[in-house]
């Protein structure tokens, strides 16, 4: 297909880690290309850098093999839709980012139409459902990385794959400052005792399973630290509500700050979290973490079965080794994150060796990846216009 003359891009964007990618990724592909025009499904950040979001993003913003049935009938019809729109004004390329359930079936039909199709954010075909690979290759015309660990699996397919690096590892300085942090938020008269970060996630979902135990898990350490102070921040006003109302029903205190997590996590001696993209960035602010997740199950029981890695947080992964406790499924109960949270924030600051670890992977993902991604798509549309 060639390039047309107008060139249109339609991103699809399922959460706020795909987001911010698809932000960063828009504003390079703006400075290359200013005519450009971006449209698709996307978030606030998205928006911003002059995106026209055709469907809100939460409608894409379910997790879980059996959380997803609920949801089928409108995400299938979203995407139908969406494979309309791009048959009746065929966009210079499609780029999916993350959220591969939903844009893999779509890009590979975009691809059979003829459409370049990218993808941003590979899927765990390294770690669960390595058969997908077929599928990816029928799909794509060009996989766009964040991991160097995530290379070989296209190599040995002959997929074209690039690896970009993570905006986060662009944007976080390598030293980020807890008193500047904490001025911004306006907390320099706390109590003088331990700052933690509570971050149970941004999906209505994940928030309803995590931030009760987590809540739970603060009301422990404050026995044991009586001067502990508790942030959260909440991705959104719905979020916001509703953390509100489970702290309430749990009797207990903490300051919620709208938005500006990784603010609330350079505040922070230590953070609790749920496992996804918040923990690289914790890794990336140089924070000591626990990494916890509930989901449904069923899906649990499914997944386990299925995953071939042992880890699941991305700091474990990159380091390919226990760098952060993680606390899944039956072992997140209240006592085991207090517990670890509080081990995990007494330790770090003598162990110089995990430190330089946080570091070194930092550097790893430092590569400018909105650049590297941009120059990625636009010579690959070149190849495809001769």
């Amino acid at each position: 297909m060639q390039v047309t003359s107008v060139t249109r891009y339609v991103l699809v964007a399922g959460e706020a880690s795909g987001d911010i990618l698809g932000a960063n990724l828009i504003a390079h592909l703006k400075a290359l290309q200013p005519d450009a025009i971006f449209e698709g499904i996307g978030g606030p950040l998205m928006e911003a850098q002059g995106f026209k979001s055709l469907v809100p993003m939460d409608r894409l913003s379910v997790m879980g093999l059996v959380e997803v049935l609920g949801r089928l009938r409108e995400l299938l019809g979203i995407r139908k839709r969406l494979y309309a729109a791009c048959l009746q004004n065929p966009p210079t390329a499609f780029i999916g980012i993350d959220s591969p359930d939903f844009n893999m079936p779509l890009a590979r039909k975009l691809k059979q139409a003829g459409i370049p199709t990218v993808h941003y954010v590979s899927p765990s075909v390294w770690a669960w459902r390595q058969k997908r690979i077929f599928n990816i290759k029928k799909s794509i015309d060009l996989m766009l990385a964040l991991f160097p660990f995530e290379l070989p699996i296209y190599h040995q397919h002959d997929i074209p794959v690039v690896c970009v690096g993570h905006t986060l590892a662009d944007d976080i300085p390598f030293e980020s400052d807890a008193g500047g942090a904490r001025q911004v938020l306006g907390l320099e008269g706390i109590n003088k005792g331990p700052v933690f970060a509570i971050l149970p996630g941004s999906r209505e979902g994940e928030v309803a399973r995590l931030a009760p135990l987590f809540i739970e898990a603060m009301k422990l350490i404050k026995q044991k630290e009586a001067n502990a102070t508790f942030l959260i921040p909440a991705a959104n006003a719905e979020r916001r509500l509703q953390i509100e109302a489970i702290l309430q029903e749990a009797n207990a205190e903490a300051i919620l700050i709208n938005g500006q997590s990784r603010t609330v996590m350079m505040a922070a001696d230590a953070i609790l979290l749920a496992s996804g993209t918040a923990a690289l960035e914790a890794m990336l602010v140089k924070r000591p973490m626990v990494v916890s997740y509930r989901v449904n199950k069923l899906t649990y029981a499914i997944m386990k079965r299925m995953v071939k890695v042992p880890y699941v947080s991305l700091p474990n992964l990159l380091a390919n080794e226990t760098l952060v406790p993680e606390l899944l499924q039956d072992a997140a109960t209240p006592a085991n994150l207090a517990t670890r949270l509080l081990q995990t924030w007494r330790s770090f600051t003598g162990d110089k060796a995990i430190q330089a670890k946080y570091l070194d992977l930092h550097k790893l993902l430092r590569r400018d990846a909105g650049e590297q991604a941009a120059q990625a798509i636009i010579s690959m549309l070149n190849k495809e216009a001769k």
